[in-house]
């Protein structure tokens, strides 16, 4: 049992710290309830922030919730409880996509993550700036792997070849999502900085390869020459492919879950990262990604790492603005 209450400056910090997650095209689709009886987190998906033709079935959406579920137990740790996470607890409740309960001796040391996590939440930003060509180290690599694999996903680095084709699928993805005229439309709907703090401002897009040697995305779908970057992006990508072995609902959270918790870790180690998502909006190109030859796993984000530049902080909502309970009386 907790020794303490959970009082509004904790719950507001740790609402701040699930709100600082990652989100598609910072739709930042999630809204929290404090149940006062049980004094536990609800996290609850807003379809409306979805986006409907690059999102269609959701998955994007599950896997921007993992990765606040799993900030909210970084900070539930922080703050000296457990947590105890429960995916999908109410069937007859689809919109209800994760409990965290904080539990145990305040205080408690945790054994979960790295200790240096939360502080690591504030620093993450995605940078789709151009990274140097200094490698990641092989101990940096196995750190990223096991934060994945401790969430019950897997994180690889493919050799050069199969980094190559896994860019080369990523680049007709984004060749499609620019030809698409409702996508194209629906993405340039998030192109800005919008009165609840959501969407992605100028700032926050980043140059384009000007030799297109890595296929960042075009949030505008409309590639003009003047858009190109004069800079050179890095020669030889870092590029690792995240996986679970199975494809529902909760392996989405999962994978939200094991991202969030590979970017911190990358973070916490002097690591910049970006997302490559555009082949996972096609489900055809999704199928390509794993590694040949047994296309094992279901892939779920392609992560660019390097050093360089930290990338511009996308804006983020109040946690007043997303939590629907104020802290009960203890």
């Amino acid at each position: 049992m907790r020794s303490e209450p959970l009082d509004a400056e904790i719950l507001e910090a740790c609402i701040a710290a699930a709100v600082a997650a990652p989100s598609f095209f910072n739709t930042q689709p999630w809204r929290f309830r404090l149940d006062p009886e049980t004094v536990t987190f609800e996290v609850r998906a807003v379809p409306e922030r979805s986006l409907h033709h690059a999102d269609p079935v959701g998955r994007a959406l599950h896997l921007s919730l993992g990765a606040s579920v799993f900030n909210l137990r970084v900070a539930v740790s922080h703050f000296g409880w457990t947590p105890v996470v429960r995916l999908l607890p109410r069937p007859e409740d689809p919109g209800l996509l994760a409990v965290v309960r904080p539990t145990g001796a305040v205080r408690r040391p945790t054994t979960e993550h790295r200790g240096d996590l939360y502080p690591a939440i504030w620093r993450r930003h995605s940078s789709r700036l151009p990274f140097t060509g200094r490698p990641l180290p092989p101990q940096a690599r196995a750190e990223l792997a096991e934060a994945a694999h401790t969430e019950g996903a897997s994180l690889t680095f493919p050799g050069a070849a199969e980094t190559a084709r896994l860019l080369g699928v990523t680049a007709q993805a984004e060749q499609r999502n620019r030809a698409d005229v409702d996508r194209g439309t629906e993405s340039r709907r998030w192109v800005r900085r919008g009165p609840d703090d959501t969407g992605l401002p100028q700032s926050a897009l980043g140059p384009q390869d000007a030799r297109e040697r890595l296929p960042m995305r075009d949030f505008t779908a409309e590639r003009h020459p003047e858009r190109l970057s004069a800079k050179d992006f890095e020669t030889a990508p870092a590029i690792a492919l995240l996986r679970t072995e199975h494809d529902r609902r909760t392996d989405w959270l999962r994978a939200g879950e094991a991202l969030e918790h590979v970017l911190l870790v990358a973070t916490a180690l002097g690591l910049r990262a970006s997302l490559l998502h555009q082949p996972m909006e096609w489900p055809d190109l999704r199928r390509f990604l794993s590694p040949d030859p047994d296309h094992t796993g279901h892939p779920q984000m392609l992560i660019r790492f390097g050093y360089g530049p930290e990338g511009p902080a996308t804006p983020r909502r109040a946690p007043r603005a997303v939590l629907d309970t104020e802290v009960p009386n203890t």
